[in-house]
Parts: structure tokens; C-alpha cells; sequence
């Protein structure tokens, strides 16, 4: 699945349009490396997004098209030292 499409899918970002903007602005990060939106993630990628009060780094569990609002989070696992945002 691609990144942008996995940040809306999750609700880490609201929107598809905002997820590729902050990959083409370089504030995501895939296994250490910066990501464009169209990166393909798998299960097990840690990827890190850089915001202006700090940082969120997760681990990706699951890839799904679409999720219900209650279960966006089971997709994911948020890893410790970079959960401040």
C-alpha cells in the first residue's frame, strides 16, 4: 500500500492530500530514510513523521483498504521516544 494512502487509511493524517505534502516537504521517513508518498509499505516498516512540536514514530501492523473509524489504531504500533506528537 502506499504511504499517503496508509496515513489517511489509519487517521494519522486526515487527509491523502496533506499525508503527500508532508512526504514531499521530507518530514516522513521509512526505516530511517525519507519516503515519498508513493512508497510502498509493508507490514513491520517503522515509519517516523516530523512535526514542529516533535515527532510520532510507529510501527506499521496491518495493511487494510479501508478500516471503521474504532479500528484505524490495530493498524498500527506507536514506539517509544517519538510519541510526542
Amino acid at each position: 500500500m502506499r504511504l499517503d494512502k496508509f496515513l489517511k487509511v489509519s487517521r494519522i493524517l486526515k487527509r491523502r492530500t496533506v499525508a503527500a505534502e508532508a512526504c514531499k516537504a521530507g518530514k516522513v521517513s521509512v526505516n530511517g530514510r525519507d519516503a515519498k508518498p508513493s512508497c510502498t509499505l509493508k507490514a513491520g516498516d517503522v515509519v517516523t513523521l516530523h512535526f514542529a512540536a516533535g515527532e510520532l514514530t510507529f510501527r506499521v501492523l496491518a495493511l487494510k483498504e479501508t478500516v471503521k473509524k474504532d479500528e484505524a489504531a490495530s493498524l498500527y504500533e506507536v514506539l517509544p521516544g517519538g510519541a510526542d506528537a
